[in-house]
């Protein structure tokens, strides 16, 4: 508990980044309540499950132009850009009034595309003003912290969502979503940070997106990190696509991988807090690699069909899975230089996170045709093998990047 307050207190304690958290946990809030409502919503409107289905696939299939939406973030300052953003989600979502029968669901799927797009274009924006904003000594807290309201959001929001759903239906859903935004974009807007009108680029659109993943896989650390990330969280979605086939071998209901969910979010939170101390204390690399081995050796446990012992792989996942993914987007907020931020953040997001969806493709497959407890081991063996980027890194903490966020570039109002 001590640890968790000071890691509180030292992040809150920066005036920017304690709006920047409160802006994550606000539209995060909205985001999650959004994605479980709207596949009930058009499972009621059709009374299909495949069409359900499609709504977390529109809302992520943006992520694979995640490199050349990232470029948007480092064409514009990014603190307007950000309500800009805000503002127009807030707007499009009420736009969703109208759909009251399986006709205008295109309505409802188009605005869930437009809706990731906006958030690779938002993300990108916001892990650039962070890496501008925020003392870099507090990066590793702050996107600790932000790992932590995220899945906070996860166990509460969706409940939320679906109770007003049952209440007043979808559209209402929609208009919390749209308050959400609009408070984040005020947020944003209390920030002080300034920043110049970026350079005006002669380059194309592919040859600026192309200049971010050249950044990114010419930087030793940030490449071996993105790709221990990927391929973790490729193995972390056969994994995911196996849930209720663990969930038939302890002999529950389907809804019993709620519970494991829960725990595992649990998980989540407490390492998110821990992470800062974590990160200066092993590096970066180390950080990560532990995080990854503690996720592999709970997924092949998890072939053991007992109860505690399947609580306790989930909220090891939870506890592990993330490592790797806050050492990354740390090292490239503290590594890149500020104009590629965006663009950088966003590629390096889409080889992060688009392996998790064919992960759980390839999982969904397999379940059919194989042993869940031989996949489970094979996926706890493929996660170990995914450390193997990390084994030629050294172990030294990442340094702190000299304080230009707050001497040059950070210029207090």
């Amino acid at each position: 508990m001590k640890t968790t307050d000071r890691t509180l207190v030292r992040v809150l304690r920066d005036r920017e980044a304690g709006l920047c958290l409160a802006a994550v946990v606000v539209s995060g809030f909205g985001t999650s309540a959004l994605w479980l409502a709207s596949g009930v919503w058009v499972k009621d409107l059709t009374g299909s499950t495949s069409l359900a289905a499609l709504c977390l696939l529109a809302m992520w299939a943006p992520t694979l132009a995640g490199p050349l939406l990232g470029t948007v973030a480092d064409r514009a300052r990014r603190r307007p850009l950000l309500i800009g953003v805000n503002l127009l989600l807030a707007a499009l979502l009420l736009t969703l009034f109208t759909v009251d029968s399986p006709g205008r669901l295109w309505l409802l799927y188009a605005v869930l595309f437009l809706y990731g797009a906006a958030g690779v274009v938002h993300d990108a924006a916001q892990s650039a003003l962070v890496a501008r904003a925020v003392d870099p000594a507090l990066l590793g807290d702050f996107n600790g912290l932000r790992t932590t309201a995220t899945e906070g959001m996860k166990l509460l929001a969706p409940l939320a969502g679906a109770g007003l759903y049952a209440a007043y239906g979808g559209a209402c859903v929609a208009l919390l979503d749209a308050v959400t935004f609009a408070l984040a974009a005020g947020l944003y807007a209390l920030l002080r940070a300034r920043e110049d009108r970026p350079a005006r680029t002669t380059g194309s659109w592919r040859r600026d997106t192309a200049e971010g993943a050249r950044r990114l896989w010419s930087h030793p650390l940030l490449r071996s990190l993105v790709l221990a990330g990927g391929a973790t969280m490729l193995c972390a979605g056969v994994n995911g696509a196996l849930v209720y086939a663990v969930v038939d071998g302890l002999g529950h209901a389907p809804a019993y991988a709620g519970v494991l969910y829960a725990v595992q979010g649990a998980g989540s939170v407490v390492v998110g807090v821990a992470s800062g101390a974590g990160l200066r204390r092993l590096g970066a690399s180390r950080f990560a690699a532990y995080g990854i081995v503690l996720t592999a050796v709970a997924v092949a446990l998890r072939a053991v069909p007992s109860d505690p012992v399947a609580l306790g792989c989930s909220a090891a996942i939870g506890a592990g899975l993330p490592c790797v993914l806050i050492a990354a987007f740390t090292a490239v907020q503290q590594k890149t230089p500020g104009e590629l931020v965006g663009r950088v953040a966003a590629t390096a997001n889409s080889l992060v996170f688009v392996p998790n969806t064919v992960g759980l493709a390839v999982g969904a497959a397999l379940a059919e045709v194989a042993d869940r407890r031989l996949l489970l081991v094979l996926a706890g063996l493929g996660l170990l093998a995914s450390t193997a980027p990390l084994a030629r890194r050294s172990a030294r903490p990442l340094p702190d990047e000299p304080r230009r966020a707050r001497g040059d570039a950070r210029h207090r109002g």
